[in-house]
Order: structure tokens, then sequence, then C-alpha cells
């Protein structure tokens, strides 16, 4: 006989309800996962991160970029918070509830040694599953970035550049990851 399941299942009411005390909370399948404020860096690495995707996002009509937090629903059972995500316009329109925002086209996570296990596993799982289109997981330290997309059973690894083309007719949106990286750790250019 198997140990009985003790941990309790959360619902995204209940998530909601808790108190706004500077933790970060999130619900995948069930799953109450709890992390703490980030720190500067991981910020920088989320801002910048924006800086590059805003402009491309409006400039071509893609929808809208937003951070963390969120409260993204995803399937309306979830409670999601992703660093940065770039979600379809609703009719036209930029959606206006966390619940109109659906499966975003892109979600990016910075990693944390906080949070780098639920970004690697237990999110990235659940963001295939819904088809988000990619992860990008941002390893700050590695400089690099894992690239997901559903069905893919490894991460393409990357270190120079990225590019992101979400619809064929349109430009891509390339970003120079050695730029970025070191715009983020706050070097001086050569």
């Amino acid at each position: 006989m198997g140990m009985p399941n003790l941990a309790p299942i959360w619902t995204r009411e209940q998530v909601l309800a808790l108190p706004d005390d500077g933790n970060r909370y999130e619900l995948v399948d069930g799953e109450l996962l709890v992390s703490p404020s980030p720190r500067g860096l991981h910020q920088r690495g989320v801002w910048n991160l924006y800086d590059r995707i805003k402009p491309y996002v409006r400039a071509n009509g893609l929808g809208v970029t937003g951070l963390a937090p969120a409260d993204l629903a995803l399937d309306g059972r979830q409670v999601l918070q992703p660093d940065l995500f770039v979600s379809s316009l609703v009719d036209g329109r930029e959606p206006v509830d966390w619940v109109d925002f659906g499966v975003p086209r892109l979600i990016a996570e910075v990693l944390s040694p906080s949070t780098a296990r639920y970004d690697r596993i237990v999110k990235r799982s659940k963001f295939q599953r819904v088809r988000v289109e990619e992860y990008w997981i941002v390893d700050l330290d590695a400089r690099a970035v894992e690239r997901w997309r559903p069905g893919d059973t490894r991460p393409e690894l990357l270190d120079t550049a990225i590019v992101w083309q979400p619809e064929p007719a349109r430009p891509p949106l390339v970003i120079d990851l050695v730029d970025y990286f070191r715009e983020v750790w706050a070097e001086l250019r050569p």
C-alpha cells in the first residue's frame, strides 16, 4: 500500500485569496509554488529582455508584452506569473482581464536559485502541455538561453543570438545574447 498524498490540491480561487506578503504565489496543476521576491540582477535580466521584445511585438501588431505579477490562467485553473510573456490580441484588441490573456505565444523565465526547479521542470512541462509556442529559460550565470517548444524533449541551447519569428510573414526578432548579457551584468562595452 502506497503512502497517501498529504499535499493539498490548491484552486485558483484559494491562491488569489492569499495575502500580499511579498512572496510570489503560482499554481500549476493544483501544486502551490512559492518563491521570494527576486534579486536585482534577476530583475535587470527581465527588464532588458522586455526592452528588446516589446517594441517588436508592438511594431508587428502581435499582441501585448507583459511582466509578472500577472495571475495568468492558461486553462482557467492555473495561476502563473511568468517573468515575461507575449499574449495575442483578442478580437483585435489587447486583453484586459487575466483570464482573457489565454495561452501566451512566448514565455520567458529568468532563473533564480529559488525558482530553477520550478522553471525547468514543473512550469516547462505545463507550458509544453498547453502548447506555449516558445518557452525561454534565461540562465544569467551561464549566459545562455534554453529554448523549448511543444513536443521538444531537449532544449535548444543558445548563447550568441536568439531568433523569434512567431509569424512567418513578419520579419524575425533577433536578440544578440552577448550584448544582452553584457548589459544585464552592467559590463563596459569594448
